[in-house]
């Protein structure tokens, strides 16, 4: 079921300002697990398990948007001008099948020795007239890679972040009866600076947030003694990246608490990069953040790789700091909520 619900959102597209259908799907998913569900303005998802009057806030988030690009122009031979929706390599999306907002497909190239200002998409189009059947100016395109079912993997594009998406829908499942009010947020335009989680976080003012984040994995290239996101170690406990560095108490509860259940884990610094939580530690009067992260090998290319046992420890994880989070604790951890 968890497996079924991860590879749905692997197939719907979304790029930052256009989470919609995401939206719709988790919506639907979910509605049996949550009391409340609103969307905003920005378009964030927010649902909410009551707890009784007087409860503390605890907000959980993962991100719905996708990298990608949109067209800005439409060249006369037909072929479509594009810019980058978040953070695209060219040097790895080269080639690469793109599908269009109207559903048309084609294939994205970049001109020799050329950024992300000099991308462009090829919808087999001989014109601008018939280019414009297909495609307008400011229309968004994504890269569909393949997904595959691997066992103990999936292969996909877009595991950041519809990994973390899926495992805060199976925390939402699982979490019955909390004490806390438990505000579960699938926010947008992660990729692009962080907005959705910036304006739910200062609306909500959650006395505690956890990110549900798919991160990149470096067992590839590094050292396996330096490696610090692994297939198959578990679960990120973040410490440090370019948006945050993450409360230090709430990253030892985090570990006491894996280690008291035997939640396979791994440590993570990370010296640039950035999470929903640098925008919501920094919300009116402060927030103690953590970062839950489901590595993932080659982030931000169109086939990055993902283990199903990490994305299950992130899911325990979750689900066992929420049940160890006594009043007592969250006071130590925010004396000011």
């Amino acid at each position: 079921m968890l497996k079924d619900t991860l590879l749905t959102l692997l197939s719907i597209p979304g790029p930052s300002g256009s989470e919609g259908a995401c939206a719709d799907y988790i919506e639907e998913t979910v509605r049996p697990y949550v009391d409340q569900i609103d969307r905003d303005v920005m378009g964030n998802l927010i649902c909410i398990k009551h707890a009784a009057e007087g409860a503390r806030r605890v907000m959980l988030t993962a991100h719905m948007d996708e990298i990608g690009f949109i067209v800005t122009a439409i060249e006369e031979r037909g072929f479509l001008r594009v810019t980058n929706i978040g953070g695209v390599n060219p040097k790895v999306t080269t080639a690469s099948h793109v599908v269009m907002k109207s559903g048309a497909q084609g294939v994205l190239f970049t001109e020799a020795g050329s950024s992300n200002d000099a991308l462009f998409i090829d919808i087999g189009a001989s014109s601008k007239e018939e280019a414009e059947k297909k495609a307008q100016v400011g229309d968004w395109a994504v890269v569909r890679g393949v997904v595959s079912d691997m066992g103990d993997k999936i292969a996909a594009p877009y595991l950041d972040d519809r990994s973390g998406c899926a495992v805060l829908i199976e925390t939402l499942k699982r979490l019955k009866n909390s004490k806390d009010e438990i505000i579960a947020v699938f926010t947008t335009q992660e990729e692009v600076g962080l907005r959705g989680a910036k304006i739910t976080a200062e609306r909500l003012r959650p006395a505690l947030a956890i990110c549900l984040e798919g991160t990149p994995a470096d067992d590839n290239f590094t050292a396996p003694d330096e490696a610090q996101g692994a297939l198959k170690k578990g679960v990120q406990i973040r410490f440090r990246d370019g948006s945050m560095v993450a409360h230090p108490g709430l990253v030892a509860f985090a570990r006491r608490v894996a280690e008291e259940n035997n939640i396979p884990h791994q440590c993570a610094v990370r010296t640039g990069g950035g999470t929903n939580g640098g925008s919501i530690h920094l919300a009116p009067g402060g927030v103690p953040t953590l970062v839950l992260g489901i590595p993932v090998r080659y982030a931000h290319t169109h086939y990055g790789y993902s283990a199903a046992a990490d994305v299950d420890a992130a899911i325990a994880l979750a689900c066992a700091i929420l049940r160890a989070l006594t009043p007592d604790v969250l006071r130590l951890l925010n004396p000011m909520a």
